[in-house]
Order: structure tokens, then C-alpha cells, then sequence
């Protein structure tokens, strides 16, 4: 860690530049190299992630020497300016900003028009020979102030502010004057020291701190602690503060601010994109306030806006930022995500960094820079976040489907969705916990608003621009989103809503379309998407360069086809208990479990056989001799048993056994705790002819189809919850006995495979003694998690939030492999298994098999495969590739 707290920038120098963004964070990192690039950034210096660390490592005390750091670099801000911070005939002001290394929008405190006090305020009035900029900037400062610094609820400024312009008939904040700005300023200083009991600070240096001391604070606020969770970010990372001179977009007609995309950030498509507004500062754009105009001509044609765009309205200026967009494309060498502000016709740059976009934006945008010549291959595959293809692999709206328009809003997030209609936040995290799929309906968001957002299907808000709050963070989650749905009212008892003269109750079902800003009554029909063009061009890229393998989990043949249309190279878990679910054989499987010796259990076997045969031909029809890995049955009997007396009655009348002889059967088999209980090959240890039965039909059904296609085809056989080699080789010799006597019957002669589903800490410890009779490995890391932890996963969820939000697991073990503790059994069952047979093969099958982190864990260890849910495939297929990449840099 540097002794170095303060990095200055500005004034055609920098201390630091790009690289060292871990350190100054993505905004400061960015801001140092835009002014080495000679762009025009305002001067501001970034205290680094490594003041954030010790921050809170020392009870959130600075380390010694800071304090006169930050009065050097604001000095020399005001030299760089010709300016004085706290002067007041000509005042330095500065914004405090943060940023992590990893962008996460909205999510931490900004201030802006610091250096504002009673003194000062008239000093930048007669500077600017505004008073109504001054004023007006200054009752900004007190609001973002009071709410972010000194825990004063913004909704008290706003329900000033809005009273004091239906008292006065003003429709917009630009209709205020010098005098009705100074009404509000003290009406908003009484409310500070009401609410406080003290008057709002006039020390500059004071509120300085005050600043830096929130936007250090909010890294660990609830919304950021949200986020990071979201998008494994992790806490220790930290974040930089940046102080930087302001610059005004809000002193008349030739001043704005803006928000801007290199190239549209939903499509891809090569166009600017974004919005601006004159008059304005950088928080009116985002928080969805005003309106905002769009910067281009096409944009506005394309959207139907009335008000001139910025290309129209300040040509010279729009110029200017064309050239700086060009410019940052062509060197960083990917989208940019721009903020600037004009300044009485001067261009001003804020920020930049790597613009968030949609799964369809991203492939399109690596495809076409890789065309172009700025990437290659290997950087264009690297460039796709693969959790974002999810976005792609799902229903949209059936282009045929009866649609009754409600509403309609922009575009602000590509997708479809349907679900009830909420208005809360906490309403929609909660109902959707309850497996309901909700759409959240706001006048704006917030970043307070994150969980529900994450918990809901889709976002609906009636104001904001397609650079809201809702917007940048609903795409970078992949929710539909339609922003800024103008004649929407939502009723301020939260019952319901009404556009279009329409009213929706809450609790109504709505569909909305994010590619069209349409909003529907009712639930609209969806149709499955169609993976082409630059996707597929992609996922030919990543399958040249990834190293693993990459199977299904599949019982049917649905799900089954759905992975080989994926890119699946095999089936990596076929689990036989789902297909004894089934209504038709529910009944037989009864009989079987219920039966009171063998010749019972073979009779009800006998039923089932054939449709087991059935199953795995079916199967092995689809993979076209693609490898299928068969787990024999697994979970415990108890879970199969008939609970109700019509049940009873059911299985009685098919065995012709007494409903009270089976009834008292039943209750003999129920076990306290199934999951560690008489399952797996437990099973085949003691009701061997279950397991002789499964082999029979797998077996015949691979010889029927390898004989009518030509295939040749290797079935593995997986043996489940081995804890001691015993148990594997005595079922080995049950299966092998099975085996051969198929292939004599059917006069054939073929491979097959006979292995073992790693899933307790015994077998991974014992792994050396156990691949003498495996001949491959399935990692099942669904309960070796749940064994190494001693968790149940269909329990835990009641505490592991609480966990993570106390930061005793940054994640949930199984929706990411826990790598210290899980991930090194899977490491030492891997190594000591391959000591003891060569040509082991490896995979691994839990739901970890479709998480990205995961996927880089065990691209590192060598294995051979992983295998998930068929929708997932696209996205192993990708991080295999970019794992690969990554190991091999």
C-alpha cells in the first residue's frame, strides 16, 4: 500500500493515467488519462481506494498527512482556475464524487456546488452576473447536501419546492426567479435546522470534509452493499473520492449538461446516443426531473420528439463532442459511456468509462470492432459478460399476439416481461420471494430502489430519459425497462395507476416491451428467440478458443434438444428420479417401494422397465452420439411415498396388497433427515434390483439406437453418494454383470462407462481408492456443498442474506462454488484420482456448472467438462473460453 493518498489531474497533466485504476477507481483513472489525452477536463484531484481501506480498518479515521494533501490539491485547483476555495468575491467550487474500480452506477453519494455558503453564493452572482445561476445552484447544494452529508430526507425539499410552485403557478424549475430561489434557500435552511438543530455549515473547508467523509461512507450503504452482492464486486476493493472545479450547465441557454453513449447501448448499433439539457445540471439528466432532449437528429426522428436535439440546437458544440467521442473510442478501444457539460459554449468533459450495455449490444459491438480491426478475436470474446446472455435466451413478445396498449414510454431496456403490477420496492422483493412475477411501477427510481429492481421482472417509470436511474441500471441487469411513460399517474394511495385514460389496480397484470416502450394490459403471448447472426458468430469464436468441454443436465428430450440447439456437446447429468415422477409411473414406482420382499419390488419393476428403456432411447436419439452419463437413482425412497388415503388406495388397488398393510409399510420408511439418509447407492446396496433394472433398460435402449442410427454410442453409467470404494465395487460387479448379459442377448458389443458422483468429503478424501473402480468423476456440488457446509440448501435461505449482508460469506455457496472450502476437495478428489488412474475423466454437474466463477475455478484445476441447465449452456460455452484465455495469458 503507497503512502501516495492524493493523485492530481487537470491543466494538461496528470499524476496517474489508466492503469492505475484499482487505485484511483474508474472515474479518476479515466479523468487522469482523458487529460493527458489533452481533452478538456476541469482540474480535481482522487483520494485512492487505498484512504477507503484504511478508512475503515482504523474506525473511520485518515491516515496522518491527508487532511494537508487534500488543502495542497485544492489549492492547487484554484491556481489551475484563477479561483479560491471559500473566497467570496471569487469562489472555488467543486463536485466530490466517488468511484470503484468497477462501475456500479448511482449506487454511492455525489455533491455538487461545493464551496456554496451565504457569502459565497453572492460572490458567483456578481462573478457570473447571474443571480438566478447562483441561487439556484446554491439550493441545489443545500439538497444534495442535507440529503447525502447530513441525513436530511430529500422529500422534504422536494415537497417545498413543490408547494412553493403551485403557490406561485410555475410549472418548471426554470421558471423560477433570483428571488424565488432565495424563498426556497431559506425555507430549506429552516427544515436543516429543524431537523438537525443546527444551522446548515457555512465552513467550506467543513463541508469539504463533510463530503468526503459520505462518499467514503456510502461505499458500505445499503443500496452499494446491494449491488456489489449482485454483481460480485467484492467489499475489500474499496472506492477513490474525486474532487474536481465545477463547471455550470446551468447558466442560460448556452450551458447544458449531458449523458452519452459512443454507440446505442441496447442495440449496438453505430450511432451516438444520449440526451442533453440546456440549462441544466448533470443530476436534472439522471434523476429524471426534466424531460431531457435527445443529441441527434436520427434520435430524435426515431423517437418522435418534438424538442430540438442537440445537433439542431448547439451544431458547433455537437461537433466538438463528436470529435471527443471518436477520440475515446479509438482509444480505449470499446463503447464509452460519456458525461459533459457546456459551459456558455464551452465543451467540458466530466467522465468516461465503459458504457453498460445489453447482451445484444455487446455481441454486436465485439463483432463489429473485431471487424473493424480494434480488437481481435480472443478480445472480442473476453468483451461479452456471459451471465448477460441470459438476456438473449429467453421469450419476447409474439410479433402476432393480440396486444391492447395502455401506455407508452421510451425504450429504455430491450426484453419482455409480464406480471402483477407493484409500486414498492420492498412490495416487489417481497412477492417475488413468494415466486410471483412482478413488474415495478414508479414515478422514478432510485438507488434505493436496487433490491426491487432486482427482484422484479421489469421496470415501468413515468419519468426519466433513456439515461435514468432506471435505465442504466435495468440494463446492466438485463430488465426490460420502459422509462419516461408521460401521461402515467400513479395513485398516491399506491392502489393502482392510470394512462391512456385507463386505470390499472395494483396487483393487475401488465406486459411490457423494452424494445418498443410499449406497455399492455393483461399478459401477451411470447415467442422463443432466434440465436443467430453476430451471437452465433461469437459462440463459434469461443468454442476455437475454450479448452473444456460443455454438457447438459437433461431428463427429456425437450430439454435435451434444447441443449444440442444451445452448443451442448453431451448430456453431463441425466437424473432418472425425475422421470419416476411422471403421472402414468408414479404408481409403479409406489408399488415398488411399498412392496414387502424382491419378488414384489421386480414385479412392479417389471412395469417400469419399459418405460425407463423408453426414457433413455429418447435420449440417446437426440444426442446423435454425443456422450450421455446416466445417475442411477438417487434421491430417498421417502420422497416418492404416497401421502393421502386416495394415494394409498391407488397403489393398493395396482399390487393387490391391504391399503392398511401398505399404509403401516409407508410409515416404516419415513427417515428423520432423507437427505443423509437411506438414498443413493445406499439404495443399490440394499434393493439391488432397482439398479439392475435401470442398467437393463439403459443398456437395451443404447443398443436399439445405436443399431438403428449407426452411432456409436459410450453410455456412463453414474453410481451416486459413494463414500467408500465398497460400495462402488460391489455395485460395479452388479452393473458389469447387467451389461454383458445385454450385449450378449442382443448379439452386440459396445463401450460403456462406470463412475461415481463425488459429493460427500469422504469420497474427495478418499478419491485415490475410489478411481481404481471409477472410471470418470461427476462433481455434484449441489450436496457436496450442502455436506461441507452441513447446510440444508432448501433451508438456508433463511439465513444466508443475513450472512452475506454481515459479510460472513461474500456469496451464496450455492449459487457460486465456495472456493476455499468446497473447491479445495474438488481439488484434491481431482488430483489424487488422477494418481491413481491416468485417463480419470472429470466433470462437474451441480448447479455450479453453469456460474461463471465457478467455470473459471475449475478451468484452472483441468477438468474435462462441465455440465448445466440447458439455458445455460451459451453462457459455459463463453467462460470456458474466456477461462481459457485467461489461464493461458
Amino acid at each position: 500500500m503507497s503512502d501516495k493518498w492524493v493523485y492530481n489531474f487537470g491543466g494538461g497533466d496528470a499524476d496517474g493515467d489508466a492503469s492505475l485504476k484499482n487505485l484511483l477507481g474508474g472515474k479518476g483513472a479515466n479523468l487522469a488519462e482523458m487529460a493527458s489525452l489533452g481533452l478538456p477536463v476541469p482540474p480535481g484531484f482522487t483520494i485512492t481506494t487505498d484512504v477507503c481501506t484504511l478508512f475503515y480498518k482504523n474506525d473511520r479515521q485518515y491516515p496522518d498527512g491527508l487532511a494537508q494533501k487534500v488543502d495542497e490539491a485544492v489549492a492547487r485547483i484554484g491556481e489551475l482556475v484563477d479561483k479560491h476555495f471559500g473566497d467570496t468575491k471569487n469562489p472555488l467550487l467543486v463536485s466530490v464524487r466517488s468511484g470503484a474500480r468497477a462501475s456500479m452506477p448511482g449506487m454511492m453519494d455525489t455533491v455538487l456546488n461545493l464551496g456554496l455558503n451565504d457569502e459565497t453564493v453572492a460572490g458567483l452572482a456578481a462573478l457570473a452576473g447571474d443571480e438566478r445561476f447562483a441561487y439556484d445552484s446554491y439550493r441545489r447544494f443545500i439538497q444534495m447536501y442535507s440529503d447525502v452529508v447530513l441525513g436530511v430526507d430529500h422529500y422534504h425539499f422536494e415537497e417545498i419546492l413543490d408547494l412553493y410552485k403551485e403557490d406561485h403557478d410555475y410549472r418548471l424549475d426554470t421558471d423560477m426567479t433570483a428571488a424565488d430561489w432565495k424563498a426556497v434557500i431559506g425555507q430549506y435552511k429552516d427544515v436543516v435546522s429543524k431537523e438537525r438543530g443546527e444551522p446548515f455549515p457555512q465552513d467550506v473547508t467543513a463541508q469539504l470534509w463533510g463530503a468526503i467523509d459520505a462518499v467514503f461512507g456510502s461505499w458500505r450503504n445499503e443500496r452499494a452493499n446491494t449491488y456489489r452482492r449482485l454483481h460480485n464486486i467484492p467489499e475489500e476493493w474499496g472506492t477513490a473520492v474525486t474532487v474536481q472545479a465545477m463547471v455550470f450547465g446551468n447558466m442560460g441557454e448556452t450551458s447544458a449538461t449531458g449523458v452519452a453513449f459512443t454507440r446505442d447501448p441496447s442495440t449496438g448499433e453505430r450511432a451516438y446516443y444520449g440526451e442533453f439539457l440546456i440549462n441544466a445540471q448533470g443530476e436534472d439528466v439522471v434523476a429524471g426531473i426534466r424531460t431531457p432532449q435527445p443529441l441527434t437528429i436520427f434520435a430524435k426522428q426515431k423517437q418522435g420528439e418534438d424538442l430540438p436535439s442537440m445537433e439542431e440546437a448547439m451544431p458547433e458544440t455537437f461537433r466538438e463532442l463528436v470529435a471527443v467521442f471518436e477520440k475515446l473510442e479509438q482509444h480505449y478501444r470499446d463503447m464509452q459511456d460519456i458525461e459533459f457539460t457546456i459551459q456558455e459554449g464551452k465543451l467540458w468533459m466530466l467522465q468516461t468509462r465503459t458504457g453498460k450495455r445489453t447482451a445484444k449490444a455487446a455481441l454486436k459491438i465485439a463483432v463489429e470492432m473485431c471487424a473493424d480491426g480494434l480488437i481481435s478475436e480472443e478480445e472480442a470474446v473476453m468483451r461479452v459478460e456471459p451471465g448477460s446472455l441470459d438476456q438473449l435466451l429467453h421469450p419476447s413478445l409474439d410479433p402476432k399476439a393480440k396486444r391492447d396498449v395502455i401506455t407508452k414510454g421510451l425504450p429504455a431496456s430491450p426484453g419482455a416481461a409480464a406480471g402483477e403490477v407493484v409500486f414498492s420496492s420492498d412490495e416487489a422483493e417481497r412477492l417475488a420471494q413468494d415466486g410471483k412475477p412482478v413488474i415495478l411501477v414508479r414515478v422514478e427510481t432510485s438507488p434505493e430502489d436496487i433490491h426491487g429492481m432486482h427482484a422484479a421482472k421489469g421496470i415501468v417509470t413515468a419519468r426519466g430519459g433513456m439515461t435514468s436511474h432506471a435505465a442504466v441500471v435495468a440494463r446492466g441487469m438485463g430488465r426490460p425497462c420502459v422509462c419516461g411513460a408521460g401521461d402515467l399517474r400513479i395513485e398516491k394511495d399506491g392502489s393502482g395507476f392510470t394512462a391512456g385514460g385507463r386505470s390499472i389496480a395494483k396487483g393487475d397484470w401488465i406486459t411490457i416491451d423494452g424494445a418498443t416502450g410499449e406497455v399492455f394490459a393483461g399478459e401477451v403471448k411470447t415467442v422463443q428467440p432466434e440465436l443467430s447472426g453476430d451471437f452465433r458468430k461469437i459462440m463459434t469464436w469461443a468454442d476455437r478458443y475454450r479448452r473444456m468441454k460443455v454438457r447438459a443436465n437433461a431428463e427429456t428430450p425437450l430439454d435435451a434438444k434444447t441443449a444440442r440447439d444451445f452448443g451442448a456437446e453431451g448430456i453431463g447429468l441425466c437424473r432418472t428420479e425425475h422421470m419416476f415422477f411422471e403421472a402414468e409411473r408414479i404408481v409403479a414406482v409406489r408399488e415398488m417401494i411399498l412392496a414387502e420382499d424382491k419378488a414384489g419390488r421386480e414385479t412392479a419393476l417389471a412395469k417400469l422397465l419399459p418405460m425407463q428403456r423408453g426414457d433413455f432411447k429418447a435420449l440417446f436419439e437426440v444426442m446423435a452420439g454425443l456422450p450421455v452419463t446416466v445417475r442411477l437413482l438417487d434421491p430417498p425412497l421417502h420422497e416418492f411415498l404416497p401421502h393421502s388415503d386416495a394415494e394409498i388406495e391407488e397403489v393398493a388397488k395396482a399390487s393387490g396388497l391391504e391399503p392398511a398393510a401398505l399404509k403401516a409399510r409407508a410409515h416404516k420408511l419415513n427417515e428423520f433427515n432423507p437427505m443423509l439418509g437411506h438414498r443413493g447407492c445406499r439404495l443399490g446396496i440394499t434393493y439391488p434390483e432397482i439398479y439392475e433394472m435401470q442398467v437393463r433398460a439403459l443398456m437395451e435402449a443404447a443398443c436399439e439406437v445405436a443399431k438403428e442410427t449407426g452411432e456409436t454410442i459410450v453410455p456412463e453409467i453414474m453410481i451416486p453418494l459413494v463414500a467408500e470404494v465398497k460400495e462402488l465395487s460391489t455395485l460395479k460387479v452388479r452393473v458389469d454383470a447387467v451389461c454383458k448379459a445385454v450385449l450378449v442377448e442382443k448379439g452386440q458389443d459396445m463401450t460403456y462407462l462406470v463412475g461415481t458422483m463425488i459429493e460427500l468429503p469422504r469420497a474427495a478424501l478418499t478419491a485415490d481408492k475410489i478411481a481404481v473402480e471409477a472410471e470418470f468423476f461427476s462433481f455434484g456440488t449441489n450436496d457436496l456443498t450442502q455436506t461441507t457446509f452441513g447446510l440444508s440448501r432448501d433451508d438456508a435461505g433463511s439465513f444466508l442474506p443475513a450472512y452475506q449482508k454481515q459479510g460472513i460469506l461474500e456469496q451464496d455457496p450455492f449459487v457460486t462454488l465456495d472456493q476455499a472450502g468446497v473447491g479445495a476437495l474438488i481439488e484434491m478428489a481431482a488430483t489424487k484420482g488422477r494418481s491413481a488412474r491416468a485417463n480419470l475423466k472429470l466433470g462437474i454437474c451441480g448447479e455450479h456448472g453453469g456460474d461463471p466463477d465457478s467455470i473459471h475455478f475449475v478451468e484452472k484445476l483441468g477438468l474435462d467438462y462441465v455440465s448445466c441447465s440447458p439455458y445455460r449452456v451459451p453462457i459455459a460455452r463463453l467462460t470456458a473460453a474466456q477461462s481459457a484465455l485467461s489461464v493461458n495469458k
